[in-house]
């Protein structure tokens, strides 16, 4: 990804916080993350977030989704003798469509299916004020709706850096190439 692709991301992001009326500081609008996943299709497959804190025990983060935007499928597995991470997402700003295991099938869902692999289609769909518990080990994907969305993120301490994609050309640490 080029620092003009992810530049233009995190703008994009800053304007989804203003719509969710998420308050930012100077330093949180700079630190901005932009996920593309190594597909080079940040649009399609591809996260904006924030993370306020991230210490040993507790994790909050605030992720924006563009509209049809895909959080490729993955699960947290145990990390460093600790359990794979427990999140609860809230949605704070437009329509989230989360699908973790259990029943359903592909041809039923509201989500469009993205060029990435996916195998789990249990569908929880997430309003504003809304949310969702995501158990560790818990395969699991989700996407923006029309409006796109804003996602509040509660959780056990963070190792994104370790998640199990289902798609194996995944890579979670974003290039930045000039």
């Amino acid at each position: 990804m080029t620092r003009e692709q992810y530049d233009r991301q995190a703008a994009l992001a800053l304007e989804y916080y203003g719509k969710a009326g998420i308050v930012l500081s100077d330093a949180e609008r700079c630190s901005i993350e932009v996920a593309d996943f190594g597909l080079g299709r940040v649009n399609e497959v591809g996260l904006q977030l924030i993370t306020y804190v991230n210490t040993d025990r507790v994790c909050a983060k605030e992720m924006v989704l563009l509209p049809g935007q895909t959080c490729p499928e993955h699960k947290h597995v145990p990390t460093n003798g600790q359990e794979g991470k427990e999140e609860t997402f809230r949605c704070r700003y437009g329509r989230v469509y989360l699908y973790v295991s259990g029943d359903g099938n592909a041809n039923d869902i509201h989500a469009s299916l993205p060029s990435s692999t996916v195998t789990v289609f249990h569908e929880v769909v997430l309003n504003p004020g809304e949310q969702y518990t995501i158990m560790p080990g818990t395969l699991h994907w989700f996407q923006g709706g029309k409006e796109g969305a804003v996602i509040s993120e509660f959780s056990t301490h963070s190792t994104d850096e370790t998640d199990k994609f289902s798609d194996k050309a995944i890579i979670r640490e974003t290039v930045i190439t000039e």
